[in-house]
């Protein structure tokens, strides 16, 4: 098993990555508000989902395929990259919305929420690559199984990014009455969220091939 300090030191970076605007809270947050709470949290379900298959392909070296062949790689990177491009470009066009905006969209069935919620994240390339390029920096053999030391970690990383998404899910209706009553901060809001994507997606284009 991992010792507490690389414990303490991978949990810090994978709240940090779980805190950073993406596809999965942007779609969270969105359901959250046309649908309610409840939909929110059956969206979180299949994205929780995306996250365990993620985690069992690294541990035992599936996802290494994405890296050991570069067309799969870069298909995958620069079509997360154009993704992240296009939802920057919808939070600041001109007339655009925040994603804690109010907005019309169809009322889904719990069973096309949590399906929509796990392949929004299976389509989150930086998820295949946090598991390829974070994991193996806190794995040492000397402490045990590499493959339960993986599985230690990817717990980890899966439990505090459900407790983040959780809280945003049952918070995004408050957010957005906030929002909605300040609209400068809307305004901050969107250009912040947008900035953050571009160079989410900046990153991810420009990102060499481990």
């Amino acid at each position: 098993m991992p010792q507490t300090p690389q414990l303490l030191a991978f949990a810090l970076v994978a709240l940090g990555m779980a805190l950073t605007p993406g596809p999965n809270m942007v779609y969270l947050i969105s359901r959250s508000i046309c649908q309610g709470r409840s939909a929110g949290l059956i969206s979180l379900g299949g994205v929780a989902l995306g996250l365990v298959f993620y985690m069992l392909c690294a541990a035992f070296g599936i996802t290494a395929l994405l890296i050991a062949i570069p067309f799969a790689y870069d298909a995958l990177r620069f079509g997360g990259a154009l993704y992240l491009l296009y939802l920057a470009w919808q939070a600041v066009k001109p007339g655009g919305r925040s994603p804690f905006q109010v907005r019309d969209l169809p009322i889904d069935s719990p069973r096309t929420l949590f399906t929509m919620g796990f392949v929004t994240n299976l389509l989150n390339p930086k998820i295949a690559v946090l598991y390829l390029s974070l994991l193996p920096q806190f794995i040492d053999p000397a402490h045990g199984s590499v493959l339960g030391q993986s599985l230690a970690f990817g717990v980890v990383q899966i439990v505090l990014s459900i407790t983040v998404n959780s809280t945003v899910a049952l918070t995004a209706g408050s957010i957005a009455v906030f929002l909605a009553r300040k609209p400068a901060w809307l305004l901050i809001q969107r250009w912040l969220m947008g900035t953050v994507l571009a160079g989410l997606a900046m990153k991810m284009a420009t990102e060499a091939r481990r």
